[in-house]
Order: structure tokens, then C-alpha cells, then sequence
């Protein structure tokens, strides 16, 4: 790892650790970064919910919405919120439980040899500038220690079970600022932007 790197930890970001991960499968390749949206509730931004869900101390009887994802254990390496803080809730050395049943590029179960980081907000919904401010700075991070082939959505590598980040994220703008090649990031989500 670089200086910029504690242990798989990104120095930049405050550390949240999650107990929802596990070690990855001998030899993984971890060259993929999956990106996700999220709100808890949903389309309320602000609040401790998504802390609290993947830190497994949320109170599921504090909203109605939570009594529908009671018992639910799950994480996510990075956290983005809307003002463009960074919160790392697992290292990348080990494997989150943000994509499920999941595939891309030939491959199956992404958690395996993926990054997953959450995007504070709402399918449909616009991302916050300083949201893709800060991924114009984790992502080259990751990069430096992981050689990212492809930064996709949770909607690419779960179509039809999954359409997050959606419509909202624009892809193009995220291309323009990390001056990648085109093969690295795809030109929309299946949903549009």
C-alpha cells in the first residue's frame, strides 16, 4: 500500500469499521470499483442511517421504512456523503457485502473482487458536485493500489435486480474528471445519464 493507505484504510476518510465483511477468496482480483446509491430513509439525507445500518445498531423501530429491512447485514468499503465527506466503513483488503448476487465481465459474486462505495441518494435523483469531487479523489487512490479496470454501477453488475446509482449519476461527468479511458467507465447506466 501507499502512504495514503493504513492497512487497506484510506487515510482520507473517517474510519467507521463495519463487523459485515469476511476475508476474499484466495488470489481474488480486486480491479473493479461498484458504485451504489443509498438513503436512510429513503430520500432523507443527512441523518446516522446508513452508519447505523452498516455498523448493525440501527433501531428499526425509529421508521417505518426500517421494520422492512429488519435483520438486514450489509456494508459497503466507502461511503460518500452529499457534502463529499468520506466515511470507510471496511478496508479494501477485505471483501463488503454490498452487491449480492451479482456478475460483470465474465465473473460472478462481486463483493469477491469488487470495491463497493455508496453514494449518498436516491435512484433518479442528482448527485451533489462535492460527490463526485471526492470520487475524482478516492477513485485514483484505489487506482495507485489496486489497477481499477472498471468503475460500473450496482445496476451493471445486477441488471434487472438492481438499479442503483440510476438515472441521476451522470457517468459522463465523472469520465471528464478522472480522464480515464472510455473502457474503464462505461458511457451511461442501462437506465440513461
Amino acid at each position: 500500500m501507499s502512504a495514503e493507505w493504513d492497512d487497506g484504510w484510506w487515510r482520507d476518510a473517517a474510519r467507521v469499521p463495519s463487523p459485515n465483511f469476511s476475508a476474499r477468496p484466495a488470489g481474488a482480483r480486486v480491479d473493479t470499483v461498484v458504485l451504489h446509491s443509498i438513503s436512510l430513509p429513503p430520500g432523507e439525507y443527512g441523518g446516522d442511517g446508513i452508519r447505523r445500518l452498516f455498523t448493525n445498531t440501527l433501531d428499526w423501530s425509529a421508521h417505518p421504512y426500517f421494520e422492512t429491512i429488519r435483520g438486514l447485514e450489509v456494508s459497503a468499503h466507502f461511503v460518500v456523503r452529499r457534502d463529499g465527506s468520506v466515511l470507510q466503513f471496511v478496508s479494501i483488503a477485505d471483501r463488503a457485502w454490498h452487491a449480492g448476487r451479482s456478475s460483470w465481465d465474465g465473473r460472478e459474486a462481486a463483493n469477491d473482487w469488487s470495491i463497493g462505495i455508496e453514494l449518498e441518494g436516491l435512484e433518479g435523483d442528482a448527485f451533489e458536485p462535492a460527490q463526485y469531487a471526492a470520487l475524482e479523489r478516492l477513485l485514483p487512490a484505489i487506482d495507485r493500489v489496486r489497477a481499477v479496470r472498471h468503475v460500473v454501477g450496482h445496476e451493471h453488475v445486477a441488471p434487472g435486480r438492481k438499479i442503483d446509482p440510476g438515472p441521476g449519476f451522470d457517468w459522463r461527468e465523472l469520465a471528464a474528471r478522472l480522464h480515464w479511458d472510455a473502457d474503464r467507465i462505461p458511457p451511461a447506466g442501462p437506465h440513461g445519464a
